[in-house]
């Protein structure tokens, strides 16, 4: 009988899967080397879709993830860290074009939501866009869509474990896994604590290779750096998410927004002290193609600049679940956690308390890797 489970790290995963936990009635301690949302999901553009995922399986796994953030928000009194506005995207050369058709046309095979707008009614939506920056026609949009407030949402789902007997050890790194006859006994903290366990859940996001590795395990990871660019508040309507040729955006809350490139991306580096940082170039460059879509953004200036640590399975495509090899270990790992962690989360951890999730979990098992 599982009686103790700890959770290692405190992100969107680490939260939904301890929540998930105690909601069923087990005991559980949160473990988070630093502070609550402090890693990965802090510095996420956190757009919840399954626009043009793949395969079939991965699609359906991210809007069952969609209908769990949704369905939450909706039983959650003050539940503000969720926004269903939609997602806008265009192109402008004709390989973009192409490949949005593409899309377009495979999300719809999957019965997904998404029409073709032009310009008037794109304006209509976001009538602070230039309309110069906009196509006359095939624009994109995906109303199901949206995003989250990661930050808020985790304070709600830790607050209520914890409310509900859960512990939330901070600032405690796990140094090490004590196995024995192919079960987890214990997990060692850096503080020198020394918890017993009956199942233990890896949430640990871009570190979950180094978790696994305790417990002589090999999680093939290829993980990528994301930069975020949040801007001073600023008086422009922006209400929902865009993807734009030259700049992805969307609302951040305090009528601050949040900017995202594929190219701020590269620019991040790590320099000689360890510490992640971003050319200040790429910085203004993705300022200033958001002012041109918008100008009223022009005003804002940069508030800050986040670099995070995407954690990217091997093969893309999440990890979940127990292994088979130490059955009491579980992985709760993926990309796209926002979209994923409150559905995948409570697929996680009925299994840990016995409920048959077989079928559900069945594509995305450890051993595949």
């Amino acid at each position: 009988m599982v009686e103790h489970v700890v959770v290692i790290g405190a992100g969107v995963y680490g939260a939904s899967v301890a929540a998930a936990l105690t909601r069923r009635g087990a005991r559980v301690t949160v473990v988070e080397a630093g502070a609550p949302a402090g890693g990965t999901s802090g510095a996420t553009f956190s757009w919840l879709n399954s626009c043009g995922k793949q395969p079939r399986f991965y699609h359906d796994l991210n809007v069952a993830g969609m209908a769990a953030h949704r369905k939450l928000a909706a039983e959650v009194p003050h539940s503000d860290w969720y926004h269903e506005g939609g997602n806008l995207e265009w192109a402008t050369d004709d390989a973009g074009r192409a490949e949005l058709r593409t899309k377009v046309a495979g999300v719809l095979d999957y019965g997904y939501e998404a029409r073709w707008l032009d310009r008037a009614r794109v304006l209509r939506l976001e009538p602070d866009m230039d309309p110069a920056e906009l196509p006359a026609d095939e624009i994109a949009y995906f109303p199901g869509e949206g995003w989250i407030e990661p930050t808020r949402l985790i304070a709600q789902l830790l607050s209520g474990a914890v409310h509900s007997g859960a512990e939330l050890v901070r600032d405690d790194a796990v140094t090490g896994l004590e196995v024995t006859a192919g079960v987890v006994r214990t997990v060692r903290l850096a503080s020198g604590r020394t918890l017993s366990v009956d199942a233990v859940v890896n949430c640990a996001g871009p570190q979950a290779a180094r978790i696994a590795e305790f417990a002589g395990l090999v999680l093939p990871m290829r993980n990528t750096r994301g930069v975020l660019v949040y801007t001073s508040p600023v008086a422009v309507s922006v209400s929902r998410v865009i993807h734009a040729p030259k700049v992805n955006l969307r609302p951040d809350g305090g009528g601050r927004l949040l900017l995202h490139t594929e190219e701020t991306d590269g620019a991040a580096h790590v320099s000689d002290t360890g510490e992640p940082g971003v050319e200040r170039s790429a910085v203004d460059t993705v300022l200033a193609a958001a002012g041109a879509l918008y100008p009223g953004i022009r005003a804002a200036t940069v508030e800050s600049v986040r670099v995070g640590e995407r954690p990217i399975p091997g093969d893309g495509l999440p990890v979940l679940g127990r292994v088979v090899e130490l059955p009491n270990f579980y992985f709760a790992v993926s990309h796209s956690g926002a979209t994923l962690s409150v559905h995948a989360g409570d697929l996680v951890a009925a299994e840990v308390l016995g409920e048959d999730q077989s079928a559900a979990l069945a594509p995305f098992r450890f051993e595949r890797l």
